[in-house]
């Protein structure tokens, strides 16, 4: 790492030595080359209060180490469908019944990309055990009514986005989701990311743990809430035993369960900042891209709670950068006016302070 970026590395380490994180992973992109690659603490479980050093920590994170990174996985599987966007095979404003015939609500591909196709929660109880069930989920959207007319309002859809978009993608190339990402974004790019882990992947996770006992309930927002009905069904997805299990790993769970590092992610976003090639490789045309990073949607997101701009995708920030975040502290972006990609993975479920203090240190190095 060039000596530019020193406060950068100081803070990352600053993190351990405080405890307020146990172990991570941090990558950026500068003018299209990697010039940040950190990592440290252990991909172990750890205890709630607990100080693991940076280094020499048992089960040390290293450079393949994979964490759950929630919601920052939501644009990986929105790529998926987007390429099929580009390559003529999905139409952005055909309804989605057009390729999933089953599929009741009147909502079109560009709707169910940008949150507001009304299906934010699944509509069915479901036990914890059903996050197995790919089929099961997903006819339970197709035979759901809408919560609101379907490009009327946005509500991010926490739960069920990754399902809406996989099965659109399952439907128009036959493939699932997690081999079509494996196959068609993942290896042609050299990302280390995944939906649905095998053996082996899975023995590379961290486990995620607690900085405070109470996140599961502080995250959920108030009972009978539409957020806690997205994220209490099934139930699970908040409770580190859940998690960490090998159910759970190797499910296809796209809104919530991709797996990374956080070069694959930071990775991934240059080569959309690229314009949609990297290393040689094309993958998306510019004009995708462009498409794809523009604000669909921009107003109250009735989930989150607060006034949202999202792409097909993707949220959009006031300083034109465009990416996303997940519950816990996982987050990646790019950020075009400054020219780079951030990605941050943790196994520590807290709050984004450590992210913005990161990129605090990074804007003051550009």
């Amino acid at each position: 790492m060039h000596t530019r970026f020193t406060p950068v590395r100081d803070c990352f380490h600053d993190l351990f030595v405080t405890g307020r994180e146990t172990g991570a992973s941090l990558a950026v992109w500068h003018d299209g080359v990697p010039v940040i690659e950190l990592m440290g603490g252990t991909a172990a479980a750890v205890p709630p209060s607990a100080v693991v050093p940076m280094a020499g920590a048992d089960r040390a994170w290293r450079p393949d180490t994979l964490v759950d990174v929630y919601s920052t996985g939501k644009p990986v599987v929105a790529l998926c469908l987007l390429l099929l966007v580009d390559r003529g095979r999905v139409d952005l404003d055909a309804p989605v019944s057009a390729y999933w015939p089953e599929f009741r609500t009147p909502a079109t591909v560009r709707q169910v990309l940008a949150h507001t196709a009304g299906l934010p929660a699944f509509p069915v109880p479901r036990p914890a055990a059903a996050i197995a069930d790919w089929g099961l989920l997903c006819a339970d959207l197709a035979a759901a009514e809408p919560e609101w007319d379907p490009g009327a309002v946005a509500g991010e859809h926490a739960w069920t986005y990754g399902h809406l978009v996989g099965e659109l993608v399952r439907r128009v190339d036959g493939r699932p989701v997690g081999r079509f990402l494996a196959e068609e974004i993942a290896g042609p790019w050299r990302l280390d990311l995944a939906f649905g882990l095998g053996e082996a992947d899975r023995r590379r996770c961290a486990d995620l743990s607690y900085a405070d006992p109470a996140w599961p309930d502080a995250m959920r927002g108030e009972p009978g809430s539409l957020r806690a009905r997205a994220l209490d069904n099934p139930p699970g997805g908040r409770d580190v035993a859940m998690v960490n299990s090998d159910l759970w790993r190797a499910a296809e769970i796209p809104a919530v369960n991709l797996h990374a590092t956080a070069a694959g992610l930071a990775r991934l976003y240059a080569g959309l900042l690229a314009g949609g090639a990297l290393d040689g490789v094309r993958l998306f045309s510019p004009e995708l891209v462009a498409e794809a990073t523009r604000v669909q949607y921009s107003g109250p997101d009735l989930l989150l709670d607060r006034p949202v701009d999202w792409t097909l995708g993707m949220q959009w920030e006031p300083d034109g950068s465009w990416g996303m975040g997940g519950i816990g502290g996982s987050s990646a972006w790019a950020d075009p006016e400054r020219g780079y990609t951030f990605a941050y993975a943790t196994a520590r479920l807290a709050d984004h302070d450590r992210v913005e203090e990161l990129v605090e240190a990074l804007h003051s190095c550009l």
